[in-house]
């Protein structure tokens, strides 16, 4: 009976595939983070590679968020606010309540604050934030660092408390002291030196494979004309 170790130069072409797939998705998660550099509330995703990966591929890389403060850049709009601490803001969209670090919101005509996209901002009671009165000038709303809502009644000349926004941490717990910042958007915690720098490995591993891959499926063709003559 002919062997010729067939099984095992597949069995290595197969490990190389998954070795070049690994490092694709790798290299995917970089350019991710780097995409959302300039993005607002953008958090950097961090790759996690499990146990076993030259066996599982792919499926072994699993991603987390790096959930520390991003960059806080001043825009002097009162209705951009931003968190200097860890947290995230409560928004309820159409599919539910959601977590966001993206403080760019606008006011309704009746009043109502919203996220650019449209969705309703929460208070810390999980109800929509509606200023009490509507304010002549976006100036007259003031957001203190506990994120405690105050307008303007022009008509007493006393600040009128709407609410307090709602920030939680990634498990839904209240943050007491989110460190609100008001007039302020933050940018994304992504390093462009740090990607740049844990990118340079993938380029290599996934050519190393590459060229594994090359010669292991010539020897394999080999084998096969030898074994059909």
């Amino acid at each position: 009976m002919i062997n010729g170790g067939v099984h095992f130069t597949e069995r290595g072409i197969v490990q190389n595939i998954r070795a070049m797939r690994m490092q694709q998705m790798l290299m995917s998660i970089t350019n991710e983070n780097v995409i959302g550099f300039d993005k607002v509330g953008y958090q950097r995703k961090i790759p996690v590679v499990s146990s076993f990966a030259e066996f599982i591929g792919e499926d072994a890389i699993s991603t987390t968020t790096d959930d520390t403060v991003g960059r806080l850049g001043l825009t002097e709009n009162p209705l951009d606010v931003a968190l200097a601490e860890k947290g995230y803001f409560q928004i309820l969209t159409k599919e539910g309540i959601k977590l966001t670090r993206d403080g760019r919101f606008k006011m309704t005509k009746d009043g109502e604050i919203l996220t650019l996209d449209g969705s309703q901002v929460l208070t810390n009671m999980a109800t929509p934030l509606v200023l009490p009165i509507i304010p002549e000038k976006l100036q007259d709303i003031q957001i203190d660092l506990n994120g405690v809502v105050r307008v303007l009644d022009n008509k007493t000349r006393k600040f009128v408390t709407a609410g307090t926004l709602g920030v939680v941490s990634q498990d839904g717990v209240a943050v007491l002291s989110p460190n609100v910042r008001q007039g302020y958007n933050e940018y994304s915690n992504v390093s462009l030196q740090t990607e740049f720098m844990e990118a340079m490995p993938y380029p290599k591993t996934f050519e190393a494979n590459r060229q594994l891959y090359q010669i292991q499926n010539s020897t394999l063709q080999r084998v096969i004309s030898a074994l059909g003559s």
